[in-house]
């Protein structure tokens, strides 16, 4: 008797609706790292790639509960709003409270307006839920489909270590497909009995769009300096602020007339840094702007204050300005020691910048060919390879060129591709 193969299932977007699950979103008030920029992006580029995505995140009070776009393709739905109204902090500003009513309210919901839709009848329902918050939830909306025995594919992806300690993982495994970002992440969750796929994170092509001459320009010449650094992300030791900041006055003490612009956030290791930078001689100035400021208010206020050493940008920084900061720099420092995938370097690289980054997730950086690595804690390696860029122009330029074609791997659109090749392994996985 010949055994029965299982049934191969396509996913396109005539036949699959996609549900995205995660606490970070598009909203500014949903976004505290690189998460809420990941579901935006893949929630967008697959309502591009013509698929009907629904994307449910903890949502600014003040906006619409619902709100569709891209010819209703892509639809926002804003969770636990009347809890954000009570804490207008941000999406973990009354985490707690919001987790529970997440977990409790979501996966009903799913059923009843999305799964048991008569229109949606004969669709492939792909849930990818996105970190720790979502575990629960993701869970319980399995159990539920099992036992009206519906057959949504369920995936849930890690971007991070956080919250593991809260996650049922047997449960998990046995509800959901587990991913991941990197090999890094991946063989990080080995300890945890999981073997994740890795699906990695991407970036949408208008990064790829020609940077305004003059915007690069302009910056290069009001910081009046002939090295010019950046260091964009959250205040966490991850991060190596210390190192960055220890190296640049390396090259400050050798006589390299060197600035450097920073963007952190609110948390506690800011003051740490900033300490060390003053005791250590280097002069701070804050940079408060109004909100989205453009390129020609920030460059009025680096030609008013030359005699700084650190430029702390305290406004929310448009992608505008950031891709054109990434691109006059002569290095974006992306020096993390845990890095699950590196989503800076990545976009440093696709906007023409030099990224250095650290040796965890960032599968994509080959050192000295596409980007700089560097392998210690040590701030004199980043300092030397700092040296490296300043006198060697050609360096600089090749690293900007191979940057380029190598993050062009990484394009959503690519992404996706090889996420359907994941869903119809696993759909072949569930019908065998």
């Amino acid at each position: 008797m010949k055994e029965k193969k299982p049934d191969l299932v396509e996913f396109s977007p005539d036949n699959t609706i996609f549900l995205l699950l995660s606490f970070e979103g598009p909203d500014v008030y949903s976004q505290a790292g690189g998460l809420g920029v990941r579901m935006a992006e893949l929630s967008r580029s697959l309502a591009e790639e013509k698929y009907e995505t629904h994307l449910f995140f903890i949502g600014d009070p003040s906006f619409p509960g619902e709100e569709k776009l891209l010819n209703n393709r892509l639809i926002y739905h804003r969770w636990c709003q009347w809890i954000s109204h009570y804490h207008r902090g941000g999406v973990y500003d009354g985490e707690e409270g919001k987790l529970l009513n997440y977990q409790d309210s979501l996966p009903p919901w799913i059923l009843q307006n999305i799964f048991f839709l008569p229109k949606n009848g004969k669709k492939n329902f792909v849930v990818l839920s996105e970190e720790w918050h979502t575990a629960e939830t993701t869970i319980r909306l399995h159990r539920m489909s099992q036992s009206l025995k519906l057959k949504p594919l369920f995936l849930w992806n890690a971007n991070n270590t956080f919250g593991f300690h809260r996650i049922q993982w047997d449960e998990l495994k046995r509800s959901a497909a587990v991913t991941t970002v990197s090999k890094y992440m991946k063989h990080l969750m080995w300890k945890y009995q999981v073997d994740p796929l890795v699906i990695p994170n991407g970036i949408p092509k208008r990064f790829f769009a020609p940077i305004h001459k003059e915007s690069v320009s302009l910056l290069r010449k009001s910081a009046d300096t002939d090295l010019l650094l950046a260091k964009i992300g959250r205040f966490d030791p991850d991060k190596r602020w210390i190192m960055a900041v220890k190296s640049f006055h390396h090259l400050k003490k050798m006589g390299i007339r060197s600035k450097l612009i920073i963007r952190g956030g609110v948390e506690p290791h800011g003051w740490e840094v900033k300490n060390l930078a003053e005791s250590l001689g280097l002069k701070i100035v804050p940079v408060k702007l109004p909100k989205n400021a453009d390129y020609k208010l920030l460059c009025q206020f680096l030609k008013q204050t030359p005699a700084a050493d650190i430029y702390d940008l305290q406004f929310f920084v448009s992608e505008e300005l950031l891709r054109a900061i990434y691109k006059a720099s002569d290095a974006v420092l992306a020096n993390s020691r845990h890095e699950p995938f590196g989503l800076v370097g990545l976009e440093v690289m696709a906007c023409g910048g030099v990224a250095i980054t650290g040796n965890s997730g960032e599968d994509y950086a080959q050192s000295f060919r596409n980007a700089i690595v560097v392998e210690t804690e040590d701030p004199l390696e980043l300092s030397s390879y700092l040296i490296s860029l300043y006198e060697k122009p050609t360096l600089s330029a090749n690293l900007r060129k191979n940057g380029i074609e190598s993050a062009k791997a990484f394009l959503w659109e690519v992404v996706i591709e090889e996420l359907k090749r994941k869903l119809m392994y696993l759909g072949m996985e569930r019908n065998s």
